[in-house]
């Protein structure tokens, strides 16, 4: 029993003693990253993502994945996974400039003004 009372009060006093370096690092400090992930450092960028993914049928997948600015295109879903294409280098898309207001295909010319306080189909 004594054992067990002793094992409880040094249990408190550490939980006392990280709450008070907690603190004191909080509000004493202003170290607002004073949570558990500053323990570890900040997380790295992702090597590895899936750039699109295109239904081939109700079965099949094209999965284009990105890993390290290189692209592989594979197939999945069928009886065996198929690499179709690799070391696809990313390059960035090539966008067309935009183009000035069009008018529309069909077009009205605007009706003539009215003159103040006449009806619409007058």
């Amino acid at each position: 029993m004594g054992f067990l009372f002793w094992l409880v009060v040094v249990i408190l006093l550490a939980t006392a003693s990280f709450a008070g370096w907690w603190v004191y690092r909080v509000y004493v400090l202003g170290d607002t990253n004073a949570g558990f992930g500053s323990w570890f450092g900040p997380r790295p960028d992702p090597r590895l993502s899936i750039s699109e993914v295109a239904s081939v049928d109700s079965r099949r997948r094209l999965v284009l994945v990105r890993r390290d600015d290189v692209e592989h295109l594979v197939m999945t879903g069928g009886p065996v996974d198929v690499l179709i294409e690799t070391n696809i280098t990313a390059r960035p898309v090539e966008r067309a400039e935009p183009v000035g207001k069009q008018p529309p295909v069909f077009s009205r010319p605007p009706p003539p003004p009215r003159p103040f306080g006449q009806a619409v189909n007058e």
